[in-house]
């Protein structure tokens, strides 16, 4: 007989054995259950040759024998993974371009770059998929795009946590050796996905951390590897699983924490936070259709006016995401559904003038203290990981023995920058005309207000010298002025980062004017023109030019008035847009 012949023959020798001795019913039946499984589908040699040999084992082992469990778990994950299963990619562009925008308003680049996946995938099926990287505020939409690429591709989205994560065998999973041992998150989501080819989103990679027990971002390196990924081995497996054709998606708040080799690998796209007009365009369309709907209202008992959807967005919303926008129209919306569960008329027409009845007053803005010039009070852009914001910095002059105190929790960098700002101030005492005092008599405090938040970074540099020769010179400086750039000793400007997300900020603080750095110019031309309405932008190489468009000149009355742009006298005309 032939081999498989006797390999039946022996195998109902030995379940007649079993039978007898009154063993073994459940476990073959399991096992046979195993091989229907794997009959009709198309695994890899490899797979059917482990599958194979741990049934074997299994077959020679007691049913209570405690190794048996373990065999079993690993035997029941190989099987159901999805070896041979893969979702049809949907190549249809207009198709894909049609849903990126039905769920998402702007983020040109981020829906161009897929549409660009998508074509290249249609001209070469075997193109490996890209590995993202979308940083940017919270709220702005990160996490929601990668269920609308999974849309538009026609692919299974998963979604993997990563904060907080600090063991390396969360990704790689655990040895069998070790009692409860099974696969890391990246084995399990596509088993969760029963896809080989899933959208996975890889969520707050820069909140990973690591410990004795391993580093996760280095195992993370070869599953983003495009060039190695095709072989993934995971701990729990022990056999490789391809990766090469998985979309893979992370997202960050920022890149400073993210390992340089980590990074590398991915394609950064940045998303900054929204203007006035995308959040107004964006409530309109998603937020509040998405409210009314969980409120349990109808769309005619509650509307919202522009006029209202603004003062919402100025006055109630400083934030570069949505999240805090859409709490204020849920909030709005319960109010409504409060008076028509109450069988009371319902306000049929949000208002300005009914923000105030239903939310309280508004908190305290920015620009409401932008009015009216000041010395040694100058208004800064910092960026943070919630996106851009405003950054006063006060200075005062005082006698004493030429001491510089700096307060407002600020960071090495941020101190070293003020240090650097002073000197430049002291080697130009003639030319700026510091005044009559000896400088070295004279005590200097600089302070950032809201000094219980911590502050660091170089980009206040020009901001903090402006303060100080402001208060040396008894010169206002205009508060509808926000500026950002480091200072070098020579007093030139140098380039800083964050450039979009500072703009946004100076525009929702009311400022008129931004002073930035002549090499950040390109940064500024990606903003859409609507963001930079009722904005005038000067792009400045010197502290010489800063001061000249920022410092006041005491009117001959005896008034502070704003120095004109042809007194200025700047070398280049300024960018107004």
């Amino acid at each position: 007989m032939d081999r498989e012949q006797r390999e039946y023959y022996l195998r109902q020798q030995m379940k007649a054995i079993r039978s007898e001795l009154g063993e073994g019913s459940e476990l073959e039946e399991e096992i046979e259950e195993i091989r229907e499984k794997i009959e009709n589908r198309d695994l890899p040699d490899y797979v059917r040759e482990e599958i194979e040999r741990e049934l074997r084992r299994l077959e020679r082992m007691h049913p209570d024998a405690a190794e048996s469990a373990t065999i079993r778990h690993h035997l029941e994950w190989l099987v159901e993974l999805p070896w041979d299963v893969a979702t049809e990619d949907n190549l249809d562009l207009g198709r894909a371009q049609d849903v990126l925008d039905e769920d998402h308003f702007g983020l040109q680049e981020v829906k161009e770059r897929i549409i660009e996946y998508l074509a290249v995938r249609k001209l070469r099926p075997s193109h490996r998929g890209p590995i993202l990287c979308f940083v940017g505020p919270p709220g702005v939409g990160k996490t929601s795009l990668g269920r609308s690429i999974a849309r538009a591709t026609g692919r299974r989205f998963v979604r993997v946590s990563l904060g907080g994560v600090r063991d390396e065998a969360e990704i790689r999973g655990h040895r069998r050796t070790y009692i409860g041992s099974m696969p890391g998150r990246i084995i399990q989501s596509i088993r969760q996905a029963g896809s080989r080819n899933p959208v996975m989103m890889l969520d707050e990679v820069d909140k990973l951390a690591n410990d004795f027990r391993g580093d996760p971002q280095a195992a993370l390196l070869e599953v983003l590897d495009p060039e190695q990924n095709n072989s993934f081995r995971d701990h729990y497996l022990g056999i490789a699983f391809d990766l090469s054709q998985m979309l893979f998606i992370a997202t960050a708040n920022l890149m400073d924490t993210i390992h340089p080799a980590f990074r590398d690998r991915m394609e950064v796209l940045r998303i900054p936070g929204y203007s006035e007009e995308e959040k107004l365009e964006i409530a309109k369309r998603h937020l509040i259709p998405k409210q009314v709907e969980e409120n349990g209202l109808a769309r005619e008992q509650i509307r919202f006016g522009d006029a209202a959807l603004r003062e919402l967005i100025t006055r109630y919303t400083r934030e570069a995401g949505l999240r805090n926008l859409e709490r204020r129209i849920a909030a709005l919306c319960r109010k409504v559904a409060r008076r028509v569960a109450e069988g009371r008329r319902s306000v049929n027409r949000i208002a300005p003038t009914s923000l105030e009845k239903f939310l309280g007053p508004p908190p305290p803005q920015a620009e409401e203290k932008l009015s009216g010039a000041m010395v040694g009070v100058v208004t800064g852009l910092a960026w943070t990981a919630a996106g851009g914001d405003v950054l006063f910095v006060e200075a005062l002059r005082m006698s004493g023995k030429n001491q510089l105190t700096l307060t407002g929790q600020l960071g090495g960098i941020m101190k070293e920058s003020a240090q650097a700002a002073l000197s430049w101030a002291r080697s130009r005492a003639s030319a700026l005309r510091l005044g009559p005092f000896d400088l070295a008599e004279q005590d200097l405090h600089v302070h950032v207000p809201e000094g219980a938040i911590p502050k660091d970074g170089p980009s206040a540099g020009i901001t903090i010298a402006t303060a100080l020769v402001s208060v040396l010179t008894d010169r206002p400086v205009r508060r509808d002025v926000a500026m950002t750039g480091e200072i070098t000793l020579r007093g030139r400007v140098l380039p800083v980062g964050g450039i979009k997300e500072k703009v946004l900020a100076a525009r929702r603080a009311g400022a008129r004017l931004v002073i930035l750095p002549r090499a950040n110019e390109k940064e500024l031309r990606e903003l859409p023109r609507p963001s930079l309405k009722e904005l005038e932008v000067h792009f400045v190489e010197t502290m010489d030019e800063v001061l000249r468009i920022s410092l006041v000149d005491p009117s001959p009355h005896g008034e502070d008035r704003p120095r004109s742009q042809s007194e200025r006298a700047a070398p280049e005309p300024a960018l107004s847009i």
